[in-house]
Formats: structure tokens, C-alpha cells, sequence
């Protein structure tokens, strides 16, 4: 069984109790959620941080902040669907297009002229993936015991797993850490300015496309070089080869590292 509660920060006066113009206000929901389904927090404005639990159950909070717009137009929504939950923070509807809290790509996020942050924090029980999506913030999720994927586009993402992980960004760079290297298709770690690092198990195999205009490339595996070799581009294979792995970034260096 799944449940939530949200709790508000009040300004009282005499018998009367309202919302504080500018001041915090708290989300909490907790629940089950099935080994391989995923917690999926969905942001505008504000970071996400994510950890692992021994626990049981997810458990996802929120705080608002602002400077100038109401944390009271922005609500937190609460979406289970039959591959987990979506919690997403929907700003006032834009223009008319209305704003909603679906899963995937489905749904509508958007927000103009509001500063409202929600930052997220969310506690992760093993095999529930997070999915963490914010547009001007960072995601850290650290000593997870599932697979993570972390998305935003101004700010950095920090992922350590002892499953798989997948980020990419815009403006930040990216660490990623993960115990696990059975991915299916494509793994892509994608920012444009920023730095990658990347740590693998040492028995890793993989094709490697990766690529930087100003930024070096260093790697601790083995290289099986295809074609010509540069500094700023490199296509080859470690291990035994097999599934892509790109590793992609404009202004910012890149590291393959051997996990632990």
C-alpha cells in the first residue's frame, strides 16, 4: 500500500493560520514500490538528492523556497501508474497549455517568470529505480543500490550505484560510479559544458564513441584503438567489445576509471 501526506509551514495569527508569503512549505509521501519499477521525481527549478535505504519503502520530501513568486502555485502531484510512482513539482499552466503530471515522457512541465525552487530528497530502497528529471538544478544520488537515470540541464549530476547508470546535462559535469555493466542498447553520458568521468567494473567490455572539441581523454581500461586516434575523438573497444558506451562533452575532459 501506497500513502502520502503533505504538510504545510503555517504563519498564525490569533485564531487564524495561513500560509507564510515566501516561507517553506514541506511535501512528504512514502510508499512500496516493486523491485525493477521506478520512483520518478519530476523538476522544473531545484536540485534533486537521492540515497539509499535499507527500508522497505520509498520515501520522496520536498521543500519550496522563493524570492519573489508564491511556493503556493506550485503543487506537488503524486502520480502511480503500473511501473511505479511519478511525484512531480506543476507550476501555473503557461499560456493557456495546461500543465500535468504524467509518466515518461508523457504529460506537460513548464513554468515563466516563477522563481519557485522544489527541491527534492528521495530515499531509495534496492532494485527501485530512480528516475530524478530537473531543468535548472543538480541530481546527486549517492551509495544507490539500484539503476539510476539523472537528467537536467543546468547543473551537475553525481551518481554512484552499484547498478547501472545513465546522466546527461547541458551546462555541469558529470560523475558517475556504477557496480553493474549488463546494460541493454546504448549507455550515453551526454553534457556539452562540462567535465565526464565515468567508473566501470574492471571486466567491462564495450565499443567506446567518445568525443570533446576543448578537453583531454584519459582511460584506465585498455584500448583497442578503431581508426585514427585523437586526443579530442576516439572510437575503440575495451574488454571484449560489445554494447555502445558514448561518452560526449564540448568544453571539458573525459575519464574512463576502473570502479573501486
Amino acid at each position: 500500500m501506497r500513502t502520502w501526506m503533505t504538510t504545510v509551514a503555517l504563519a498564525c495569527a490569533a485564531t487564524v493560520c495561513l500560509p507564510a508569503a515566501g516561507m517553506a512549505q514541506d511535501f512528504e509521501w512514502n510508499g512500496r514500490i516493486d523491485r525493477g519499477d521506478r520512483i520518478e521525481i519530476k523538476g522544473i527549478n531545484g536540485e534533486i538528492n537521492a540515497s539509499y535505504t535499507s527500508g522497505s519503502e520509498v520515501r520522496v520530501s520536498a521543500t519550496k523556497e522563493a524570492k519573489k513568486s508564491d511556493p503556493k502555485d506550485v503543487r506537488i502531484e503524486v502520480v502511480e501508474h503500473s511501473g511505479g510512482v511519478t511525484i512531480c513539482a506543476v507550476y501555473p499552466d503557461v499560456d493557456g497549455k495546461k500543465n500535468e503530471c504524467k509518466p515518461g515522457d508523457d504529460g506537460r512541465l513548464s513554468s515563466s517568470d516563477n522563481d519557485v525552487a522544489v527541491h527534492f530528497t528521495v530515499q531509495v530502497p534496492a532494485g527501485v529505480v530512480l528516475e530524478a528529471k530537473t531543468v535548472n538544478g543538480g541530481v546527486d544520488a549517492g551509495g544507490l543500490q539500484s539503476d539510476v537515470i539523472a537528467t537536467t540541464v543546468n547543473g551537475g549530476i553525481k551518481v554512484s550505484t552499484s547498478g547501472l547508470a545513465r546522466a546527461n546535462t547541458v551546462n555541469g559535469s558529470i560523475q558517475a560510479s556504477m557496480g553493474r555493466a549488463d546494460w541493454t542498447g546504448d549507455l550515453d553520458f551526454e553534457t556539452v559544458n562540462g567535465s565526464i568521468t565515468v567508473a566501470m567494473p574492471a571486466d567491462v567490455g564495450a565499443r567506446v564513441r567518445a568525443s570533446t572539441v576543448n578537453g583531454g581523454m584519459e582511460s584506465d581500461f585498455p584500448l583497442t584503438i578503431q581508426g585514427k586516434f585523437s586526443n579530442r575523438k576516439m572510437e575503440g573497444t575495451i574488454g571484449g567489445g560489445g554494447r555502445d558506451l558514448n561518452l560526449e562533452t564540448v568544453n571539458g575532459s573525459i575519464r574512463l576509471k576502473k570502479s573501486g
